[in-house]
């Protein structure tokens, strides 16, 4: 054993995993725990470890821990979807943030039509909600991106005139 190569009382998942001795200036021992070998697995499956080196020596010392927390989070959504990674996860977030104000703008337009309709006649009745149009006052499309540029009008796009539901109200199966 060299003099600057003093061995640790427990190696790092890394050296474990690379079946390598860690000594005391290793670089991946302050990332991955000896108690976690799957985060490194998963690592050393994606990026190899030369690379996550690289990566490591290339971003400033103070952002490293981040760093390796991206890099275990892109490899863990990398082996789970191997073709879209990360982009599907953000896609599928994008999607469902669309959805979710989409119905906050349905919401809010239901409430404007209950606000503006006189207490006297509160009928559930006479309101029809594939009639609604939304006002512009509700389509907030700075927050959106645009995305919601489409459902400023009804989101449905039906004709009641053509019967394009059933005697229910509910759509019809292709």
């Amino acid at each position: 054993m060299k003099n600057n190569e003093s061995r640790s009382s427990s190696s790092c998942a890394a050296c474990k995993f690379l079946k390598r001795r860690c000594t005391s200036n290793c670089q991946f021992a302050p990332y991955f725990r000896s108690d976690e070998p799957k985060k490194f697995a998963n690592v050393h499956k994606v990026f190899g470890a030369s690379n996550v080196i690289k990566i490591l020596n290339e971003v400033p010392q103070d952002q490293r821990e981040d760093t390796v927390n991206t890099l275990v989070y892109e490899a863990e959504v990398r082996l789970r979807d191997p073709v879209y990674g990360c982009i599907g996860a953000i896609a599928s977030l994008q999607r469902k943030m669309v959805e979710l104000q989409h119905d906050l703008m349905v919401t809010r337009a239901h409430l404007a039509y209950y606000e503006a309709k006189p207490s006297t006649s509160c009928s559930f009745l006479d309101y029809d909600p594939l009639n609604v149009v939304v006002p512009s006052v509700f389509v907030d499309t700075s927050l959106s991106g645009g995305f919601l540029d489409n459902f400023s009008q009804n989101s449905f796009g039906m004709d009641n005139s053509t019967g394009s539901t059933n005697e229910l109200g509910q759509f019809p199966f292709p």
